[in-house]
């Protein structure tokens, strides 16, 4: 996708990507679906739940989400989403990287199966034996400056705080945290989970994310490529905002043009 608004490009640990919409792979109704959505959505950085790829090596189109994600076009970003605590996501990058995954990782821990809110003392303890072992971490958490800052600490490439329950659509519930968050960081800052509109994307970049990460709202729409298209155009419209700079703003009215010139 061709922007003209000439965006500053996304880097993450030294490397650029094309686009500041990050995009997940679950939930489409088919693997054809999913590959066409990515392309439209202009993405160069896409994450995969480990448990729904077959790293046996064998060939199964239904299992292996992997034959349908280019190469070319993407950093495939593993995730350890279904990890119940930072062993067994340590476990889960191990096998991606034995199976010749890039060693970039979006790190999910979340042991509770009715909200999935990330477990902050799990996601720090996994967080930091990862990094010690030379892996890219990406971590999932909840919108808290003061995780966000100890996992910059230990290393972490981005940190990725939630706008609301994943899968929820709800949009920035966490708003005010995430300022604080994007005021304090160091790495760049990826709005992951709950954004269900492609305003809410808009939104987040206006306030100086410097990417979102979105999967239901694509994947679940009527038509998830013109979806793609439209959070793609959404995202690129809020960066531009944002580095542009949005005008104050005032309690009272502010006239845009003189009232008393022609009344006097």
């Amino acid at each position: 996708m061709q922007s003209d608004l000439n965006n500053e490009p996304l880097t993450i640990a030294g490397r650029s990507f094309p686009s500041r919409l990050l995009v997940g792979t679950g939930k489409f109704s088919s693997n054809e679906q999913m590959r066409d959505a990515l392309r439209a959505s202009g993405s160069g950085l896409v994450t995969v739940a480990l448990k729904r790829a077959n790293l046996s090596g064998k060939e199964d189109p239904f299992a292996d989400i992997l034959d349908y994600l280019e190469a070319d076009r993407y950093l495939v970003l593993p995730n350890t989403a279904g990890a119940m605590n930072a062993e067994e996501a340590v476990r889960i990058a191990r096998l991606a990287e034995a199976a010749g995954l890039p060693k970039w990782l979006k790190l999910e821990i979340h042991p509770d199966p009715n909200y999935l809110l990330p477990d902050p003392i799990e996601t720090l303890e996994a967080a930091e034996m990862l990094v010690k072992e030379g892996w890219t971490v990406l971590p999932y958490i909840n919108a808290d400056p003061v995780l966000a800052a100890r996992l910059q600490d230990v290393g972490c490439a981005t940190v990725m705080p939630l706008g609301s329950p994943i899968g929820s659509n709800r949009g920035l519930e966490t708003r005010a945290q995430i300022e604080i968050i994007i005021e304090q960081a160091r790495v760049p800052v990826v709005v992951d989970a709950g954004l269900g509109a492609p305003s809410q994307a808009a939104e987040a970049m206006e306030m100086g994310a410097d990417a979102v990460l979105i999967n239901t709202a694509i994947a679940v729409a009527p038509d998830p490529c013109r979806m793609a298209r439209a959070f793609a155009t959404a995202v690129e419209a809020g960066r531009a905002a944002f580095e542009t700079g949005l005008g104050p703003i005032s309690k009272t009215a502010e006239a845009t043009s003189p009232l008393t010139a022609f009344l006097g």
